[in-house]
């Protein structure tokens, strides 16, 4: 090979060496770019949390969670996944107070509400008609109460009981829903009888259709206003034969690592009070 015809390939491959390396520099340049507007959109979006002083999953969002099997608190309409009830318009104005939007994620277990929202990330607070107890205020923040009511006792319309003593027995079978405090109320006040863990529905619907012999339940217990609007609607061969005086108090729940969230709820229930808006609210819902 000639010294021209080396001196030229030695040329050729400089000029690709330089080209490659100028494209790779492209190439990171676009990159970096596009992580640096990733950074700053994420930035942004804490940014709007921090600015109003507790965190949300969802900027601009009140995201929040409940079984909606509790009507007249929070339930589906019929044949549609839209939400309605007590809680539901509840949680709308507490949101517009809060200038956010109300948004609910699918329902799901009753029981696995408080562990979703301890855990963080998909939802912002838990509502569903959930008694404010030391036990729960273990794992998780409550607000302050928007309603209290008290624990109905539900049996067949022509039961022969006259209280709630004469299921206290081996061989009744006592419907309420898993992880309420119906529930401890049941198996502390009737250790006798067996506790079945279910919805309040289908425990109205397997009280109603119970027979001597069969397994189907002989009561129910779940919050009053549940029991009283269910029967009215649904299960006219039923009655609330005791309400218990439990006095329980329903509260918010919201994670124990978002403590300006439960302050900003707190102020939000305030100015609903003061403004009548719940006085409203139970009006339209559970007067």
């Amino acid at each position: 090979m000639t010294r021209n015809a080396k001196f030229g390939l030695f040329a050729t491959l400089a000029c690709a060496f330089v080209l490659a390396i100028a494209l790779v520099g492209c190439g990171g340049a676009k990159k970096d770019e596009g992580s640096a507007a990733k950074t700053e959109d994420a930035a942004n979006t804490t940014a709007a949390s921090t600015d109003a002083g507790y965190k949300l999953v969802e900027s601009g969002k009140l995201i929040s969670v409940s079984d909606m099997e509790c009507p007249p608190f929070s339930s589906y309409k019929d044949g549609t996944s839209e939400p309605e009830g007590f809680e539901v318009d509840l949680m709308k104005a507490v949101a517009e107070k809060m200038g956010l939007e109300s948004v609910w994620l699918p329902k799901m277990d009753f029981d696995a509400i408080i562990p979703l929202i301890k855990q963080g990330g998909k939802a912002d607070v838990g509502v569903a008609n959930f008694t404010i107890t030391d036990e729960r205020k273990q794992e998780i923040d409550f607000t302050d109460p928007y309603y209290v009511a008290n624990i109905g006792f539900v049996t067949k319309a022509d039961t022969e009981a006259t209280s709630t003593d004469d299921f206290n027995t081996e061989g009744i079978r006592i419907g309420a829903q898993s992880g309420t405090t119906g529930e401890a109320w049941a198996k502390e006040n009737l250790p006798n009888a067996e506790v079945v863990a279910m919805i309040p529905s289908t425990a109205m619907l397997s009280v109603q259709s119970s027979e001597e012999g069969s397994d189907s339940l002989n009561a129910m217990v779940c919050d009053l206003p549940v029991a009283t609007s269910l029967i009215e609607k649904s299960y006219s061969d039923l009655k609330v034969l005791e309400s218990i005086a439990t006095g329980d108090e329903f509260g918010i729940v919201v994670s124990k690592d978002n403590p300006e969230l439960t302050k900003a709820l707190n102020k939000a229930l305030a100015e609903l009070k003061s403004d009548g808006t719940i006085d409203e609210l139970m009006n339209k819902w559970l007067a």
